[in-house]
């Protein structure tokens, strides 16, 4: 469960262990990116003043993404320590993009951690992966892999 009730942290902190999954309706949302089984959320919630609660945790999870060489598919794993802080909507300053506001549910405020965690997420997701360090990447006349040696272009003599 990733979304929270605000009177839960009346009684203190609440820990979190859960996970967004990839067919969560929160990844439609812009860039959809291949991913494993999901990104497993820990941590803790816990209010930080008046009307603010603050999330500290974990985002764990892989990503499948082409290598920047040759496009092998390689799976890129992703472990990262996040801070969030959301606050009533009413203090919310746009021009802030660090506070998230709180969403409205039916019986008050609420948490709802999975745009931050997507948002988070893609954050850290590496832009460019390598198959390997020694990727060989592919051949610049005939696109072969050249990880899977040779192409018929190298073996050509220059005219």
């Amino acid at each position: 469960m990733l979304s929270f009730p605000t009177q839960v942290l009346n009684a203190g902190a609440v820990l979190v262990d859960g996970k967004l999954d990839p067919d969560d309706k929160v990844w439609l949302e812009g860039d959809q990116l291949p991913l494993g089984e999901g990104v497993k959320v820990t941590g803790r919630l816990s209010e930080a003043g008046p009307g603010r609660v603050y999330f500290s945790g974990t985002l764990k999870g892989s990503v499948t993404l082409d290598c920047r060489r040759c496009l092998v598919q390689v799976e890129a794993i992703v472990d990262t320590e996040t801070h969030v802080l959301f606050a009533d909507e009413s203090a919310v300053d746009e021009d802030d993009p660090d506070v998230l506001p709180m969403s409205k549910g039916r019986s008050g405020s609420e948490i709802d951690l999975r745009p931050a965690v997507r948002q988070e997420w893609l954050l850290e997701v590496p832009a460019l992966v390598l198959c390997r360090p020694a990727c060989k990447g592919l051949c610049p006349k005939c696109g072969a892999n050249l990880n899977q040696g040779a192409c018929a272009c190298a073996r050509k003599s220059p005219e």
